[in-house]
């Protein structure tokens, strides 16, 4: 049966927050996650950071997809930010929300109490929760700067930033908002996206007019939470866009007035002028869009054979086939596998262990084919590669030590060899199950970062109850992984999870959750390198 998948954007605001800051108002974020099933929650997007504000409008939307046969069940948290780490664990809990995506999307807007646990009120603060079908793709780019704005702070020059509001519903909402720039009468902000429907209703001819509020500000940022008006500019959607006056190099140039100036001194000119250095309009392709088009995910696994895992004899061991002929290992790649292997027409898969001695002269190997066979060591779909796993596991001595570099670089080359076609035909997902941290982490740091420019994604599952910490920074999501050299990855491409988490949710719990960045990180590539969906005919038509 066909099932209707369309895709939501939440808009979000809060009102009444507990100020948790001494002397200020707290610095709300916050997190949405879904119910996965066993008790667990995905994490599917977070808002920005709102610095000192008790009643926040995040100005960045979250998407996912709506499915009508399906409840899902949504959680809103709300935090006081107040360090750089990712983690949530050391911030404040202001307060948080559950509520269905159905429930939303039927009533378009929904307000909900803010809750410290279930039956247990924060004592005040409420959210408000939109929802918008996206049903326009296309995005806006834009990258502005300013020049001779007015200077605000007493002491030193303004912290400005901008905020782009869009018409509605006789309302001005917030659409966008860039970040402060300290100290700075003639700043350059960072170049950022919208999705055209959310910035100006999807329609970039329509006028945008503004009477009591301008619909784009220039302020003058400032901690204790108030903020000075620099100026005000008016245009409408693409116009940005077109400008009052436009500059060599077709940049558009606007001024940026201060009603209350203006009004009083007759020889006011303007508060210092805004320029729109690119503004493009462009199709944004889904991971739909490009499997659809043709995309292949060609799907490799690396097996831990190392003497950590313990005899594959002994009931102890992380190898250790039960009655029934399964293991953490096996139960980890049926569950990522079985999702993947539907993305790839030929279903033949490589699939190569590593750490052991291998026969005939007994050589550690970090990279071997699990059938043996180095010259072809494709398996037919997943029950080829558990075959493979276990015909070989009998035939090799568990050694050392855990090193992913190898693996890794044989994708890569692989990888390399399907980006020289410079279409978006191939991208290719590696799964390492591992029983401990990496030993030779240096050379996989290189390996990840060269990686992270070719078509791939590295997803890491480890099996049994060591200490994966030294793991977590392979996932990056504290900051992008640096090579010794210093050079920084292109994009995080690898997502680590310890199995015995999701050991008592159901099977699909474990794939959902490594599985979940892939799509963002197969599209965040093909975008990089400006390849549409691949297949002429999808393009055409789309």
């Amino acid at each position: 049966m066909a099932h209707c998948v369309t895709l939501v954007q939440l808009s979000i605001s809060c009102d009444h927050l507990i100020d948790k800051d001494i002397g200020s108002k707290s610095d709300p974020l916050c997190v949405l996650l879904q119910d996965v099933g066993g008790g667990s929650w995905a994490e599917l997007g977070r808002t920005e950071r709102v610095r000192n504000c008790s009643s926040p409008e995040f100005s960045k939307t979250l998407q996912l997809e709506y499915h009508f046969e399906t409840v899902q069940k949504l959680r809103f948290g709300i935090y006081d930010i107040d360090n750089k780490t990712p983690e949530l664990g050391d911030d404040d809990f202001l307060g948080g929300a559950e509520c269905s995506l159905g429930q939303i999307v039927s009533s378009q807007i929904i307000t909900l109490p803010l809750m410290l646990k279930p039956g247990k009120p924060a004592g005040r603060g409420t959210i408000t929760v939109s929802a918008q079908e996206m049903k326009d793709s296309r995005i806006v780019t834009m990258e502005v700067e300013a020049r001779n704005l007015d200077k605000k702070d007493f002491l030193g020059k303004s912290d400005p930033f901008l905020e782009f509001f869009r018409q509605g519903d006789g309302k001005w909402h917030l659409a966008y908002r860039s970040e402060v720039i300290k100290n700075n009468l003639n700043p350059t902000w960072k170049r950022f996206s919208v999705p055209l429907q959310h910035f100006c209703g999807g329609d970039p001819s329509t006028p945008i007019q503004v009477r009591s509020l301008p619909p784009e500000w220039t302020w003058d940022y400032d901690s204790d939470g108030s903020h000075d008006l620099i100026g005000t500019f008016y245009t409408s959607g693409s116009k940005g866009l077109q400008p009052q006056r436009e500059r060599e190099g077709g940049q558009a140039e606007f001024e940026c007035i201060h009603p209350e100036k203006q009004q009083k001194k007759k020889s006011y000119k303007n508060s210092g002028t805004v320029r729109v250095k690119i503004c493009q309009v462009e199709t944004q392709y889904s991971f739909l869009d490009y499997v659809m088009g043709g995309c292949q995910i060609n799907f490799t696994v690396g097996i831990d054979f190392t003497g950590s895992n313990g005899d594959p004899s002994s009931p102890d061991s992380l190898h250790y086939l039960s009655p029934t002929g399964v293991n953490e290992y096996l139960t980890a790649l049926w569950s990522v596998g079985s999702v993947i292997q539907d993305y790839d027409s030929d279903k033949l898969f490589p699939a190569f262990g590593f750490g052991a001695q291998v026969p005939p002269d007994w050589q550690v190997s970090h990279e071997f084919a699990l059938n043996f066979n180095p010259s072809n060591p494709y398996c037919t779909g997943i029950q080829g590669i558990v075959d493979a796993y276990r015909q070989a596991l009998p035939q090799v001595r568990l050694y050392g030590p855990t090193n992913f570099a190898p693996i890794i670089n044989h994708v890569a080359g692989l990888a390399t060899q399907a980006a020289h076609q410079k279409t978006a035909s191939q991208y290719f997902v590696l799964l390492l199950l591992t029983d401990g941290a990496v030993t030779d982490v240096e050379a996989t740091c290189e390996a990840v970062v060269r990686a992270s420019h070719l078509p791939m994604s590295v997803i890491i599952v480890g099996v049994g109850g060591a200490d994966f910490e030294a793991m977590e920074q392979l996932d990056a999501d504290g900051g992008p992984l640096r090579a010794r050299s210093g050079e920084a990855a292109a994009r995080d491409i690898v997502q680590f999870v310890p199995y015995r988490r999701f050991q008592n949710a159901p099977r699909e719990t474990l794939a959902q959750t490594v599985l979940a960045e892939v799509p963002m990180q197969l599209v965040s590539y093909f975008k990089a390198q400006g390849w549409a969906p691949f297949n002429p005919s999808f393009n055409k038509d789309h």
